[in-house]
């Protein structure tokens, strides 16, 4: 009875502080605002007509999307675009944003990976911030709040090898005299790499011998490295893993203003992302969850996490080094990129994009590379035909 009464008050608690805050943002909405109004660019057809897109963006080609001068707030951003994603590849589809006059970019993504796709890939994505809906060629969607006070232009650049058919978007924002006071300026900047194994092998779970430690984050997969005053509000992950091996017990390292050592230090990659015990199921949460999985034997391919610090952002004063191990101790090798989100109180310059080369991806590992592997094995093994797998040699 006492257990039943427990929980009975922790619901009836949960749906107190879920109806405070929806009433909180309810009321925000109700509230008139002043010297403010509403404007949209977009794609629309200014003849009235029905060709609501651009076309004939040309391999190469960069276009702006977006460039008006003075305060604002851009609210929402809808974008779709064909070709389908297996003719026209995503990762090589460049978004750059500007702010208050600047001649760098303080965001720049592929588009697929800064909405919520990875790879090349599309299929659906639900989150607070950004999401990609459900459709033939899919539409990418962002809520993000990216305040500007001088101006703020947007431009794609088709950095693929084919035309751009179609390309159809709306961004609205907020026209208004001045920001208000303490608006910081989004940034975005995506990341990838092929990680390196330690020299004595991709020794996870102790299989190969004793594990070693990793203190200080050295070799870390890098999220963002941050220079300035701001918070980090999240992080688009893609892992593809080419063994069948849990690919998550690295942990998130967070180093704030300078620390020399992990300010924040996690205790694995699915705790980071709010789960638990190596999973690799579906699940979307507004703030995080797992939208895509491998689907494979173990945690072999392709899989992308997501978590976003809408109520709990990180903030530093001087700098945010956010990084994450590959495997304990770095001892993994893995084809990872990322998309890390944050604000500062001024716009700021990203490191160097990495060139079409850099963010080409790898392929998935399968049963016939892995059907393979194990004809290597049972060569090196003597090619006993009974050979089954988990025999060792004399000695060992």
């Amino acid at each position: 009875m006492k257990q039943i009464v427990i929980l009975l008050m922790l619901v009836f608690s949960f749906s107190v502080l879920f109806s405070q805050n929806s009433s909180t943002e309810m009321l925000s909405l109700s509230q008139i605002k002043k010297n403010v109004k509403t404007k949209r660019v977009s794609s629309y057809d200014k003849t009235g007509g029905n060709g609501d897109c651009w076309g004939g963006i040309t391999s190469g080609q960069k276009k702006t999307i977006m460039d008006v001068k003075g305060a604002g707030i851009i609210d929402h951003i809808w974008i779709t675009i064909a070709p389908e994603a297996r003719k026209l590849n995503r990762n090589d589809i460049i978004l750059r944003m500007y702010w208050d006059g600047n001649t760098f970019p303080s965001v720049e993504s592929p588009i697929g990976p800064f909405f919520g796709n990875g790879w090349n890939e599309t299929y659906d994505f639900v989150s607070v911030p950004l999401s990609v809906t459900p459709g033939w060629g899919k539409s990418y969607v962002s809520y993000f709040a990216m305040p500007f006070a001088k101006g703020a232009r947007i431009e794609i650049e088709n950095q693929s090898s084919e035309t751009i058919q179609s390309f159809y978007f709306n961004i609205d924002y907020t026209e208004m005299p001045e920001l208000p006071e303490n608006s910081g300026r989004f940034h975005a900047w995506f990341n990838h790499q092929i990680t390196d194994a330690l020299p004595g092998g991709e020794n996870e779970w102790g299989l190969l011998g004793e594990t070693g430690k990793n203190p200080n984050g050295k070799g870390n997969y890098l999220f963002a490295d941050i220079q300035g005053k701001g918070q980090f509000v999240g992080v688009n992950y893609y892992v593809n893993c080419p063994s069948t091996m849990w690919y998550g017990e690295g942990d998130e390292m967070v180093f704030i203003d300078g620390d020399t050592i992990p300010t924040l230090n996690g205790t694995g990659t699915e705790d980071f992302f709010n789960t638990s015990w190596c999973p690799k199921e579906l699940f979307s949460h507004p703030y995080f969850g797992y939208p895509r999985v491998n689907g494979e034997t173990g945690w072999l391919g392709r899989t992308h996490i997501y978590r976003f610090f809408i109520a709990d952002p990180v903030y530093f004063d001087r700098s945010c080094k956010f990084t994450i191990e590959h495997g304990h101790n770095n001892n993994l090798t893995l084809d990872l990129a990322s998309v890390a989100y944050w604000y500062q109180d001024k716009a700021t310059k990203l490191p160097a994009p990495l060139t079409k080369e850099q963010r080409r991806y790898k392929g998935v590992i399968g049963a016939s590379e892995i059907h393979k592997w194990r004809d290597a094995w049972r060569r090196d093994n003597g090619s006993n035909s009974e050979l089954w797998g988990d025999e060792k040699k004399e000695g060992k």
